[in-house]
Order: structure tokens, then C-alpha cells, then sequence
């Protein structure tokens, strides 16, 4: 009886082993916060799921918190801010995108208890980058963490062939697991 039960059982774990490792090798990757950049969402040694293939299907949504190549052995995560054809400006501790005030809610929490004024400061997209809108196939990101991050005030713009995928699930502490982020 117990041995009947064992066949008809490792076909099923068998199964569930290769498409675990298809999930994970191909649509989703675990990836651990490194620094303080995106404080107050994610804090160092935040685990996080990345879902690899939502871009394959989908545009990229200002705001998304994505992970990308920053180089050929760092990965980095950050906020979009701009999409192709934006123009940025900061002011006053406002993001105006194409001229338009928006909202950055996300950033309410930190900016209440941080000491840095303005929380993010001026900048124009010409000024950080030398063009005055973002290039077609790139993205302009930044940290929440706005005094504390480096991110495209720094670095440039992100191509989207750098993209790993979006930041689905904050997984670990479990107390802080969190499914969606925008």
C-alpha cells in the first residue's frame, strides 16, 4: 500500500519541483533590498518577488517600483518618475511633469519626519541629464529616499532593455508583506 501511494506521489512532486523552477528561472525573481535608497517602502534586508515578464505584456506605469541593470553586477531598485517623451521639472518640493503639479503620496510619510528641506531638491531634466525630455525606450527613476538615493539625477536614464521586471510582492519581514505597490 505504501508503495503505491509513493508511485502515484513522485510523479506530482516531480512535476511541482520543474515548475517551480520554471517560475523561478523564468517569471519571477527574489531579490534582497540592499541600502537605504527606497526608504520608507522597502528598507535594507527587505526581500522582494519580481515579476520578469509583466513588461513583456504591459507598458511600464509611472510610478511602477521596478528592478534593473545597473550595471554587469549590480542590480538597482527604484520608482519611475518619467516615461518616454516627459519632461521633469522639481520645484519647491514639487514634481511637475510636462508642466503639470503631481502628487507624490508615497513620499508623505518620510518627508513628515525627514530633516532634509526641501525633501527633494530643485532640478530640471536638462539640468541632471543634458535632454530636455526622456529619449524613447528609457525611464527616469529615483529613490524615495530623495536625499539618499542615487538614481537618475546621477546615473542617466534607464533603457528598458536594462529592466528586470517589476517589484510585485514585499515578502520578508512577514510582518510588513505587502502585495502591490503604487
Amino acid at each position: 500500500m505504501k508503495r503505491n501511494y509513493l508511485r502515484k506521489l513522485t510523479p506530482i512532486v516531480l512535476v511541482a519541483v520543474v515548475l517551480a523552477i520554471i517560475f523561478r528561472s523564468f517569471l519571477f525573481a527574489s531579490y534582497v533590498v540592499n541600502g537605504e535608497s527606497m526608504e520608507p517602502t522597502l528598507y535594507d534586508g527587505n526581500l522582494l518577488m519580481v515579476n520578469k515578464v509583466v513588461y513583456n505584456l504591459t507598458d511600464v506605469d509611472r510610478f511602477d517600483i521596478i528592478v534593473f541593470h545597473a550595471d554587469k553586477q549590480d542590480d538597482y531598485v527604484k520608482r519611475v518618475i518619467g516615461l518616454p517623451g516627459d519632461n521633469i521639472v522639481y520645484a519647491d518640493d514639487q514634481l511637475y511633469i510636462n508642466g503639470e503639479p503631481v502628487q507624490e503620496k508615497f513620499l508623505e510619510p518620510f518627508r513628515k519626519i525627514s530633516d532634509s528641506r526641501p525633501y527633494t531638491g530643485d532640478f530640471t531634466l536638462e539640468d541632471v541629464t543634458g535632454s530636455g525630455k526622456v529619449p524613447e525606450g528609457n525611464l527616469f527613476v529615483m529613490g524615495d529616499n530623495r536625499p539618499d538615493s542615487l538614481d537618475s539625477r546621477e546615473i542617466g536614464f534607464i533603457g528598458v532593455g536594462k529592466l528586470v521586471g517589476k517589484v510585485d510582492i514585499k515578502y520578508w519581514p512577514v510582518s510588513e508583506v505587502q502585495l502591490s505597490f503604487g
